[in-house]
């Protein structure tokens, strides 16, 4: 999920089931754009796979950018499918990476297929995609078998409350081995209550965690979303600050003491006390 851009698609559109549609975008050729229940959810530029619309998507490009040196291939797992937009920018920057999409919509695995396919790289790597719920098929997964793993999964534009636990974070943990990278897209707002306990969460299971999001966001004055990023090691904080910095909307990054005052009080959620993030306002996705 993801908050408007402001820039307006094209009214010709592809529909899917359960309210899914593709929009193409008005301002680039083979660009196209994702909604859920009218909720933008994905875009992606067949032409440029480098060139990544949403602000917390470009902060997860970021993040796969620091994972390893500059083009070495990487096993990533993408928890949430969309129109595959991080699975193309994987792709395009390093070649023979394998990946793994998880879908839990059939009828839009079919429809991404169909209308926004994949195209191999050099390699012939490929990214596969398995239909089925996230948190099934992550905890169906050998141990070490992922180098990154991405969480973006929403229904209705909030993230499922099986996803937010201590329990799913351990999942993930054990799918990246002794080392790695995990990163989910999380969805909040005003107090930031949720943001704050999805912290904790992430704290109590790896080593290293820090949140990355528009400043705005986390002085709580707005809706929006933030990148959280955790490792079983240190994380690449200071070479992700600098590119976060660079972005057309820079961004902050929290770590360390200002993390420690951020996430200050809250406490790790668990399958027993887990529920959705929360629903985003009225208007929020306004064109």
């Amino acid at each position: 999920m993801a908050e408007a851009t402001g820039r307006r698609p094209r009214s010709q559109r592809r529909r899917g089931e359960a309210g899914v549609e593709l929009l193409r975008d008005a301002d680039r050729r083979a660009a196209w754009l994702l909604l859920a229940d009218g909720v933008p959810q994905s875009h992606a530029d067949l032409d440029d796979p480098l060139y990544l619309e949403f602000e917390y998507v470009r902060r997860l490009g970021h993040l796969i950018d620091v994972a390893a040196p500059a083009g070495r291939p990487l096993r990533v797992l993408h928890l949430g499918a969309g129109l595959l937009t991080l699975a193309r920018y994987v792709a395009a920057t390093r070649p023979g990476s394998r990946q793994l999409a998880v879908e839990i919509d059939a009828a839009l695995v079919e429809l991404v297929r169909r209308r926004v396919p994949l195209r191999r790289d050099a390699s012939g790597a490929r990214v596969r995609v398995r239909i089925g719920d996230a948190r099934s098929v992550l905890e169906q997964l050998r141990a070490g078998s992922f180098d990154v793993v991405v969480a973006d999964v929403f229904a209705g534009g909030r993230t499922p409350a099986h996803l937010t636990s201590a329990e799913f974070a351990a999942a993930a943990r054990r799918v990246l081995g002794g080392a790695g990278l995990f990163a989910a897209n999380v969805a909040d707002g005003p107090p930031l209550a949720h943001a704050r306990a999805q912290a904790a969460t992430a704290r109590a299971v790896f080593c290293d965690v820090c949140l990355v999001a528009d400043p705005g966001v986390l002085r709580r004055r707005r809706f929006g979303n933030i990148v959280l990023a955790a490792g079983p090691g240190p994380l690449p904080t200071a070479a992700l600050t600098r590119l976060t910095a660079a972005d057309p909307v820079p961004g902050r990054v929290l770590h360390g003491e200002a993390l420690d005052r951020f996430v200050a009080g809250a406490r790790p959620v668990t399958d027993a006390t887990a529920s959705p993030s929360p629903a985003p306002p009225p208007g929020v996705f306004a064109s």
